[in-house]
Order: C-alpha cells, then structure tokens, then sequence
C-alpha cells in the first residue's frame, strides 16, 4: 500500500475516532448519541469505501500500465533475440561453407 493510502486512511481513523469522541463527551441523550454515532459510522463507511474503490481505481490503472510496459520489453527482447539469432546463423553458415572446402581439399588429397 503507498505512503499517500496509508496516510488517507490514517486521516479518516483519526476523524472517525475524534467524531466519536466528540458524540460520547458531549451532553446528550443516549437515543441522540446512539442516533449521531449511527450517523457517523455510516459515513465513516461511506468515506472508506469510497477510498477503497479509488485505491483500486488506481492499482487497476497501475498494472495496465506496467502489463503495457512489460509487453513491450519483452517485445524489444524478443526482437534483439531475433537479431543476434540472425547473426549467429549467418557466422554458423560461413564456418559450414569454410568447413566443407577443408573437407573437399582432404578428399582430393
């Protein structure tokens, strides 16, 4: 998790925990701070499932992102590979075609 989620959902505990504070403390009846402490619960709920979609928002868009990076690496990869395979058969060819003179040469001989 990054330091800027650990950080939001630090910012939402401390609030939830400070409202909640604050309903407990304050002079009320028990039915209006059942009811207040209801109500913060609730948004409290709705502010971290909001975070959590937007962190999954974010992971989703981060992995694209390195799935787009990495196919393309291994694209550059595989064409690099192609390359040196090219030359290494063109080296192997010429040592066949030289081997088979030196072959020839020991058959006339």
């Amino acid at each position: 998790m990054s330091s800027n989620s650990n950080t939001a959902l630090g910012v939402l505990a401390g609030a939830a925990i400070g409202a909640l504070a604050g309903i407990l403390f304050a002079p009320d009846k028990g039915s209006n701070t059942r009811k207040k402490i209801a109500e913060q619960s609730a948004a409290a709920q709705a502010n971290i499932k909001e975070s959590a979609l937007d962190l999954q928002e974010r992971v989703s868009e981060t992995v694209a992102v390195q799935k787009q990076n990495l196919g393309a690496r291994v694209e550059n990869i595989v064409s690099d590979v192609s390359y040196k395979t090219e030359d290494v058969i063109t080296t192997l060819e010429a040592k066949l075609k030289e081997l088979k003179e030196k072959n020839k040469q020991l058959q006339k001989g």
